[in-house]
Order: C-alpha cells, then structure tokens, then sequence
C-alpha cells in the first residue's frame, strides 16, 4: 500500500501546504488549535491515537500500542521530548508523531525502517515518512554527490549520509533523534532519542531479553489475525521466526525456495522444520518454479524514495508475495537482520584487545587461521585503535585502493569501503568529499564499541533496503522483526565473547528460542552458500545488464564508466569483483525511473463513478 504521512506547523501558513494535499481519500488530523497537523495515506489499522487537552499523539505503525494506555500516559505531558514516555516499552516498529500544545515531536526506529524526513514547501517547514513525498512537492533533483557514496562496497551510506537523502533540498533525521519544532515551526534543539546498549550481560541473561523482545516482536505481526506468511530458508533465522509465528497466528504459510548449490544444504534444514510445523501451509519452490535473480531488471522501473540495492531479488520477491497472497497472507515475516544480530563482527576483538589483550590475541590467533591472514597483518589491525574520525578519513583517501583482505579488513569501525572498478574520477571525488566531510567536526560513532556500531550500521542499511522495498513490491508488507528497535537493543546487550563461542553457531539466538525451536534444528551449525544461484542469473540475464550500459543514465551523469561495466559484465568475474554490481544496478534503475522528475505523490485511486 502506498502510505504516507506529512506533518505541519501549527503555523498559519501551512494551511496552504495541506490544501494542496487535499484529495478525496487523503486524511487530514488537526492540532489542537484546529489547523492541520497530518495529512495523509495511511492503514487505519496501524494507527494508534490518543489526546488529552491539547496533546495528541500517534504510533503508526506495526505495535502493542492501546489508545486507553496512551491517553493516560499523556495527560501530564507538557513538552515534546514527554511524548516519548507515553511509548514506552511498546513492541514493534513504528513512528511516533505527537503534537503538543501545537509543538512537535516526530521520530522514526533507531534501525532505521521508520525515518523521518524534512524539506521547506513554499517556505513552511515540513517533516514527512518518505522522501519521495518531499521531493515531489519541492520539485526535487536527484543528489548526484549522494548517489556517487551509494555506489560505494561495503556500503557505508546508512552513516556517511545520515542526514542526507537522495534528493537536493530534501534532509534525514539521523534514524537515533528526533525532529522537535515550535508552533511557529523553527527546529528545537537535537534531541537524541535512542541510545545503543552497553555490550555487558551475560548469555543466559541476553537470551532471557531476546526471547520476550522477539516473541514480542513477532506478536504485533499475528496480532491482527488471519494469515501471515514468513520465510523459510533452512536457516536459524528466518526458522526460528516461523515457529515463533506458528504460536501465535490464526494460519501460517510458509515458502522455500531451491537454491541451486549442492552445497547447499538449506533445503534438508527446511524440510526438518517443516516436519515439525504440521499445521502450517507450506509452498515449496524449485529454482525452475521461481524468477531467477536479475531476472526483468532491464525493464524495473522503481520511483522510490531512494536506490534499491534489491533490485536482483525484485522478481523473485514480487512472486513471492504473489503466491502468499494468493493464500491469504497480510504480512510476510523475512529473516533479514538476524546475522548482523546473532554474528559479532571480527571488530570485537579490538574491544577485547583494550581490555584482557591475552585473551584477544588467543582468539585472534585461531580467526587468523580460519582467515588465512598473517601474522603482522592481523596485529597491525587488532593494535590500530583509530578513532572514529581518523577512520572515515583513512576511509577517503582509500577508495580506489583494491579491497582489504580478509580478517584485516574487517577490524575497523566497519568494513572500509571501495569504488568499483567502472565508477569515474568525478564519482570517486565526490565519494571522497562525502567520506571527509563526514569526518568533520569529530563525529560521534553510532556506539562507543566498535562492534556495536558495525552491527548497527549494517541493520541501518536494512532498514532503508525493506523502507524502499515496502514502498515499491505489491502485495502483503514485509516484515523483518529482527530490527524491530527492542530487538536490537536486546540483542546487541551481550557480550561479544560469549556470542562467538567455539564450535557454536549463533549462541546467543539458540539460546533465546531454546524450547520453542526443536533441538535438533537449533543445532545447525552454518548456512547455505548462493554464489550458484548468483552466477546462474548472471548468465541467463547477462543481456539485460549490457542493454542498461547501452544507454546508462548513471554514466550521462558522469558518475560511471559504461564501457568498463560492459568489460566487467563480460568477463567471468570473481564474486567480489562483482559485489558492488548490485549498488550500481539499483543506482541506474533508480535514475531510469525518474526520467520524468520524482515520482507524484501516492494519492488513493479516484472513486470509479457508478
């Protein structure tokens, strides 16, 4: 569904901004003082409202929300930041927008799923869920300087452009404060309102939050009845969601599909969970049954608030909620988040270095191993305490250098990102720019531990992916309760060195769902491999990447070269060499759909005249 908010000032002039919004099926709330606060396109059963004198309030979104509850939380509610009381300890995945006495208060998930977005239309100052909104009522350009950074892997855009978008003109809130105005709309002071956790409980004491944080989580997905759907992959993640969904909803259907490595054993892992989910539907999905990957990418039009960089999966996605919607579904549950929550990154050990060094080099000396890494390379990296700031500059004069290897290069604050080989000398100029401009000021990283904040940056890359897919796939929403916000906290509490137990796959996840996931499946010890399923549509589909070279929207912009994308396409390339392919490609369909300028605003479909 096409859903979208805008919020104003309790300001005159923003009366004007409202009515050029007003169509027939858009909604309209008021202030207080009865000028327009939210316009308009919403699921009214993801609402959540209450008011008491002259506050208002609003959870939007999937939660455990009452109004009774909130009305009470918010009659002692005297200024903005307040609001923030009334929604604590709510599950699920939700803005929170509140009105007080004509002050504002807006906030989006601190995974970034939910953003809230500002820009001035005719001089008022407007916040809204999507920046495609925005952009439409400014008459926004593309920000060629931003789409350069998101050509960039690893990704880093989710904290190189956290209050940016890819619009000029068009302004993020970083996903970890919230947007405060005066009635007059003049912004307030910056107000952070999520903190990341401090990495200090034990296992069993981490296990005990993620298990109500996640069953929680889960529960505002069933809570509304009927039909949801979920992945099942063979994989700890996405299985544990099903049997966790299983509990609680009226019908579950479940959908795997074949991958096409023999090493990949995800198939036999998902049969074994199917066994144990007989009252579940369960679609199974051989390769030849299912859109390959790439598959209809030359044709994607995608005018979404920014890149998808899931462009390869969007055919095998858009069949996928098809057929779940065929059975029913409302809501698809996915897996995405639970590695980067249940998988420490190698960055731990730099923590662990400054604190009980023996016992990180011991550690080291054994992931060294499994790296293949030397033994200077591993302790230049593990010794290298670089602040924050040093690295995003370290990070810019590095771009064009060819990628770290291994373990070493996964030590820092976060994996140092490359321009691909086809991305221009302007491109890789202004990705420079961006990275120092970043560094300016002494940035704060998103947590003090370098693994809590690698974590948090690549569940923020999520974030954004399932926003724009949510905005763009038809059919049932999807939902990814691993990077619901309590989720997130809960999970990133623990102490690294108890998650990355020897011989243990995902500990702390196992430990969580022990009881409710059979033994004998939380005993999987890895996950399946898809480079074949990578290659085989590459293959298959390798003409409808050349044709988009053709006539390259992002090498008119200057930002790549064509002819050194073709020569990539061509040649039969490492995997790695092709990671960045998949940024790239979002890039290109993404400026392909906006030959005509941003896309309108999603306005209900005209009533059919009887």
């Amino acid at each position: 569904m096409d859903c979208w908010w805008v919020m104003l000032p309790d300001a005159p002039a923003a009366a004007a901004v409202a009515d050029r919004l007003g169509r027939e099926g858009v909604r309209r709330v008021p202030h207080a003082s009865g000028r327009p606060w939210l316009v308009g396109r919403w699921d009214a059963r993801q609402e959540v409202s209450a008011r008491a004198g002259e506050t208002r309030i609003m959870v939007l979104g999937r939660s455990t929300a009452r109004a009774g509850t909130l009305r009470r939380r918010i009659e002692r509610v005297r200024l903005p930041a307040e609001a923030e009381r009334a929604v604590t300890g709510l599950a699920g995945s939700f803005h929170v927008l509140a009105s007080v006495g004509g002050r504002v208060w807006a906030r989006g998930t601190a995974s970034a799923v939910c953003r809230v977005f500002t820009a001035h239309i005719d001089g008022v100052p407007v916040a809204a869920g999507r920046a495609d909104v925005l952009a439409a009522l400014s008459g926004a350009d593309p920000d060629l300087g931003a789409l350069a950074v998101r050509l960039l892997h690893p990704p880093v855009a989710s904290t190189v452009l956290a209050d940016r978008t890819y619009w000029r003109n068009v302004r993020a809130l970083p996903p970890h404060e919230a947007l405060v105005w005066e009635r007059d709309g003049r912004r307030g002071p910056r107000v952070r309102w999520w903190r990341p956790p401090e990495p200090h409980l034990s296992l069993a004491e981490a296990a005990a939050q993620v298990r109500t944080a996640l069953t929680d989580a889960v529960g505002t997905c069933t809570a509304g009845g009927g039909t949801v759907s979920a992945d099942l992959s063979g994989g700890l993640d996405s299985t544990s969601l099903c049997f966790l969904a299983a509990r609680e909803t009226d019908r579950l259907v479940t959908v795997h599909w074949e991958g096409r490595d023999p090493d990949n054993d995800d198939a036999l892992w998902a049969a074994r969970a199917r066994e144990a989910l007989p009252s579940a539907t369960h679609l199974v999905l051989t390769g030849e049954e299912s859109p390959d990957w790439f598959a209809g990418v030359g044709g994607l039009r995608l005018p979404s608030e920014e890149p998808c960089a899931w462009v390869r999966d969007f055919a095998k996605q858009t069949d996928l909620l098809r057929r779940v919607g065929e059975h029913g579904s409302r809501l698809h549950l996915s897996g995405g988040g639970g590695d980067e929550m249940f998988t420490p990154f190698p960055c731990h050990l730099q923590d662990l270095a400054a604190a009980r060094p023996w016992q990180a080099w011991q550690l080291l000396s054994r992931q060294r191993h499994q790296w293949r890494a030397g033994h200077l390379s591993v302790a230049r990296g593990v010794l290298g305490r670089t602040s924050y700031r040093r690295w995003l500059l370290d990070a810019a004069g590095h771009v064009t250098l060819p990628p770290p290897s291994g373990l070493t290069g996964m030590l820092g604050w976060q994996p140092e990102p490359r321009a691909p080989g086809w991305a221009t000398p302007e491109a890789v100029a202004m990705t420079t720019d961006a990275l120092r401009t970043a560094a300016d000021g002494s940035p704060e990283p998103l947590a003090p531990h370098r693994s809590v904040h690698c974590a948090l940056q690549q569940v923020r890359e999520g974030g954004n992916a399932i926003r724009v897919l949510n905005q763009t796939l038809a059919g049932p929403d999807l939902a990814l309760p691993y990077t619901d916000d309590a989720v997130v906290t809960a999970a990133l509490s623990v102490r690294p060195l108890e998650a990355v137990r020897p011989g243990a796959y995902k500990p702390l996840l196992g430990a969580a769902l022990s009881g409710i996931v059979p033994a004998h499946i939380l005993a999987r010890p890895d996950k399946g491999p898809y480079d074949a399923d990578f290659y085989h549509g590459l293959r298959r589909h390798r003409g409808e990447l050349l044709a988009l070279t053709e006539d390259s929207r992002l090498a008119e912009a200057g930002l790549i070269d064509a002819e050194r994308l073709r020569r990539s396409l061509h040649h039969n390339a490492a995997a790695a060499e092709l990671d960045p392919l998949l940024h790239t490609l979002g890039c290109e369909v993404w400026l392909r759909s906006l030959d005509d300028g941003p896309a309108p605003v999603p306005y209900p479909p005209a009533a059919t005249a009887r």
